[in-house]
Parts: C-alpha cells; sequence; structure tokens
C-alpha cells in the first residue's frame, strides 16, 4: 500500500480518452473501458475521470459510458465535467462512482459543494481549480475548460472550497499541464499550507522524482497523473502504464 496515492486522472471528450498540452488542442489516446481494464489489471488505487468538453459544449454527462466505466473498473473511481446540480451528481454515484469533481460548477453555483456534501458526505466532493501563472508571477483561477479567467486568487478559493464542504482539492497548473516538466511546486505549497483536506496535484509529471518533488516539498496528499499514464514516453506513442510501485514507494518515503 502507496503511503501517498498516485491517480491516473485520465480526460474524456463524450465517449473518447483524449489528452491535452497547456489545455490546448487535444490528441486522442483510445477508448476508456480499455483502458479501465489495463489499470485493473496494474492495481492502481484509484481513477479520475474529467470529460474535459462537457461544460463549454454544455453536454450534460454521458452517463451510458460512465456506467461502462464503473462496471469494469475494480477501484474507486471520481468523475468530473457537466455537472450542473445535485441530481446529476446523485446519479453519477449511483453508478459505483465514489467521488464527484466540481470545476466551474463550483465557480459558478458554490454551494452546489455543500448540497452534495451534506447528501453524500463531504469525502465524496472533490473540488477542482485550473491554475494559471502569468508573466508577472501571479496566480489566477480559470472556468470552463481554461477558457475563461475568473477573480478568484487561488489560495483564498482553496480555503473557501474547503468552507463549503469539499473533501478533497485537486489543483491543476495551466502552465504544466502536458509539458513533462515536473509540478508547480510553489501553488502547490501555498495551497497545501491553507487547508487541512487532502491536495492532489496536478499538472506536469514527468518522472517519478517528480512525484516524490511535489508530496515531499509541497505537501501534497496525492498526485494525479496524465501524460505519463497513456504515453511511452514525452513525444513518444501511446501506451496505457503505470510507474513501478517500488520506484514510487522510495520516492514516497
Amino acid at each position: 500500500m502507496l503511503i501517498k496515492r498516485v491517480i491516473p486522472c485520465l480526460q474524456l471528450v463524450d465517449q473518447s480518452l483524449v489528452k491535452t498540452i497547456q489545455f490546448g488542442k487535444y490528441s486522442y489516446i483510445g477508448d476508456p473501458i480499455n483502458t479501465v481494464r489495463i489499470f485493473n489489471e496494474l492495481e492502481v488505487d484509484e481513477l479520475c475521470f474529467l470529460d474535459i468538453r462537457a461544460t463549454i459544449e454544455k453536454r450534460e454527462p454521458n452517463l451510458k459510458i460512465l456506467k461502462e466505466i464503473a462496471d469494469e473498473c475494480f477501484m474507486p473511481l471520481s468523475y468530473g465535467g457537466g455537472i450542473r446540480d445535485k441530481e446529476t451528481a446523485l446519479n453519477i454515484l449511483s453508478l459505483g462512482f465514489e467521488k464527484i469533481v466540481l470545476n466551474t460548477s463550483a465557480v459558478d453555483d458554490p454551494i452546489l459543494i455543500s448540497r452534495i456534501a451534506e447528501h453524500s458526505g463531504n469525502q465524496s466532493v472533490i473540488a477542482s481549480m485550473d491554475v494559471k501563472k502569468n508573466l508577472w508571477g501571479y496566480y489566477h483561477v480559470y472556468s470552463h475548460d481554461g477558457t475563461r479567467k475568473t477573480k478568484l486568487e487561488p489560495v483564498e478559493w482553496a480555503i473557501k472550497l474547503e468552507q463549503l464542504g469539499a473533501g478533497e482539492l485537486l489543483v491543476t497548473s495551466m502552465n504544466r499541464d502536458g509539458t513533462w516538466e515536473g509540478f508547480d511546486l510553489e501553488i502547490i505549497k501555498r495551497i497545501t499550507d491553507a487547508v487541512t483536506i487532502p491536495v492532489i496535484a496536478n499538472g506536469g509529471a514527468g518522472s517519478v522524482e517528480h512525484i516524490g518533488l511535489v508530496v515531499q516539498e509541497s505537501g501534497a496528499s496525492a498526485v494525479a497523473l496524465g501524460s505519463m499514464v497513456v504515453y511511452q514516453k514525452k513525444n513518444m506513442g501511446v501506451l496505457v502504464n503505470f510507474p513501478d510501485k517500488n520506484e514510487l514507494e522510495k520516492q514516497l518515503h
């Protein structure tokens, strides 16, 4: 059992598995069901699926594919994308997902976090924020798949999300997404220092050493992996994989 969770965070566009770089155009990766089967065999701790275009395309979550994922998957699951109300969230939880991920809907309707948490428990709600650092070193929260800049400051927003009832925070660096250059240690550290709930670092992982750094130096409770688990290496072909658990344990001790 790993001390810290390492979670494949997989991007969907409706029924297809994809991957972006810095929230830009996405590349097709494959079929999510086949990918789940591979991660079952690799015995990963947890899986997260995010439909990155559902909100901006004004689509409801694809309950058909989510049910297929839940039926196939052996490990705990979380899902985000297109969830605008409590009823939709509860429908997804009823399919077999343990956690709901709220991003844009948390910005537009913060009380939605509280509604779901009051019904299903704080542990069922992951509040997600997409954070971008500008040329002057200031961080801003973005919504709608990184297409809208909000007036929210990340640390203040993180504190508010915890107060609303979120059980975890998923913090994604837009600058680092898909780059393989390592996590943004600064913003993760600032957020972990400000809240008491677990923080999942996302965006930039390119090696097990990067995973160790964000846990040890920034206090992340969990690490989300994207490119590292769907490509052989940077600029190489698709290969669903997971880091060697012995190497991970050395980094996470």
